[in-house]
């Protein structure tokens, strides 16, 4: 089998395991577009791994962090699928260099235990883990129109790592991280103490539901411009969205139990999520 193809196929199991949603949404898209995410997951992937996972990630991350610049001037590892199927995204695409950078920036903020005071300081997090996916993906999911889509995008990218914020608050306290505002915990009266004791009562909920109805104002705002997208790419955006958006309700369902429950949406939800997009 090509080299390429083979890289693209790695990178194709890198997102089919570590993320159902996307992998459900994107594998709409025709099939450059679609090898194209796979990879651009890939990398992603990867980075946020060091962070999680690193034995030194500080270390990791600077090194990774030269092999994506020596990757721009042309040089890296042909030996790496990441890489390789990267490189093959690089020469069809006009890629936003930038993104890539500020996502790198980004995880290096879970390293520093960045204290979040305020939603602007969760929301600049934001950006760099999870808008940046957007504009990296802009490029290719609706070419010449990167401008038009920028600011929408950035919204979306907030939308759905507040989702990611909320969903995993327990998870990521194991982490020691909390990025939760702080301004949030003094208006509702909520210790980190009751926090980290994992206490689910009424202050708890309504922290959760302000920062849910931050995130649904941001998805409602992405919305705006659905119509921009190439037809090809409508429905995996809006699909990836409303798949995304669903893990909010998963998580009132269940309670806002997200101190020892790991909220998904379900194959069948999913699929009829995906069937009324029209």
């Amino acid at each position: 089998m090509n080299k390429i193809l083979e890289a693209y196929d790695h990178c194709e199991i890198i997102i089919k395991l570590h993320s159902k949603t996307f992998y459900r949404a994107f594998s709409l898209l025709p099939k450059d577009q679609k090898k194209a995410v796979w990879a651009v997951y890939a990398f992603c992937r990867k980075v946020d791994d060091i962070v999680d996972e690193g034995i030194c990630p500080s270390e990791e991350l600077l090194q990774f962090e030269r092999e994506f610049e020596s990757f721009l001037r042309g040089y890296y590892n042909e030996e790496e699928p990441m890489w390789i199927a990267l490189n093959d995204v690089f020469k069809h695409f006009n890629m936003d260099i930038g993104a890539f950078r500020d996502m790198i920036k980004g995880q290096r903020m879970d390293l520093n235990e960045r204290v979040y005071v305020t939603m602007d300081d969760v929301l600049d997090y934001s950006y760099h883990v999870a808008s940046t996916v957007g504009l990296m993906l802009l490029p290719i999911l609706a070419p010449g129109k990167e401008h038009q889509l920028r600011e929408d995008g950035i919204y979306l990218g907030y939308a759905m790592q507040l989702t990611n914020i909320l969903r995993d608050i327990g998870e990521d306290l194991e982490r020691g991280r909390l990025y939760i505002p702080q301004d949030l915990l003094v208006k509702y009266e909520y210790t980190v103490t009751e926090l980290m004791d994992y206490r689910n009562n009424d202050a708890f909920r309504s922290i959760w539901e302000e920062m849910a109805r931050v995130a649904e104002d941001y998805y409602d705002k992405a919305f705006r411009t659905m119509n921009l997208y190439p037809v090809y790419s409508r429905t995996p955006v809006k699909g990836a969205a409303l798949l995304y958006r669903a893990i909010l309700s998963e998580v009132r369902k269940n309670h806002y139990n997200v101190f020892s429950k790991k909220h998904f949406v379900s194959k069948d939800v999913k699929e009829k999520i995906i069937s009324t997009i029209s």
